[in-house]
């Protein structure tokens, strides 16, 4: 008998592999988020983090010099949260949850919304500059 080969998947097609999870609506929303986010930065990191029980497959990440965004497939939702939200200029008002906290923000996305991708590209623009302005300090 020989060996089992393990072969390990590239974030990238982890990702892919949660956006076919659920089968509706949401795996083409989360699709066209990660679309605009690499647009937006295209030198973004793509991640898998978070794997547990719960959540086998993990949740999607985007990384630049530190976490820009995280997704979220919920029931009824798709959900953007910045860890870094409450520092990020929102004059367009779309974090639309978890906005009593100090630090984190989030953007769910409901079947049907549409995005603004202008507003959406300077909200991870501006995480970009944040976590640089990090790095810099260092």
């Amino acid at each position: 008998m020989s060996p089992k080969k393990v072969t390990r998947k590239s974030p990238a097609q982890q990702i892919h592999a949660i956006i076919k999870e659920p089968g509706d609506w949401r795996g083409k929303k989360l699709s066209q988020l990660r679309a605009l986010i690499k647009k937006a930065d295209p030198a973004v990191v793509e991640e898998v983090k978070w794997k547990k029980p719960s959540k086998p497959s993990g949740v999607p990440v985007w990384s630049h010099d530190g976490i820009i965004c995280v997704a979220d497939t919920l029931k009824n939702a798709v959900r953007l949260t910045f860890p870094k939200g409450a520092q990020i200029k929102d004059p367009k008002k779309l974090f639309n949850t978890r906005l009593e906290g100090n630090t984190v923000r989030a953007i769910d996305f409901h079947e049907g919304d549409t995005v603004d991708d202008a507003a959406l590209k300077a909200l991870i623009l501006e995480g970009v500059g944040l976590n640089a302005a990090k790095e810099r300090e260092r």
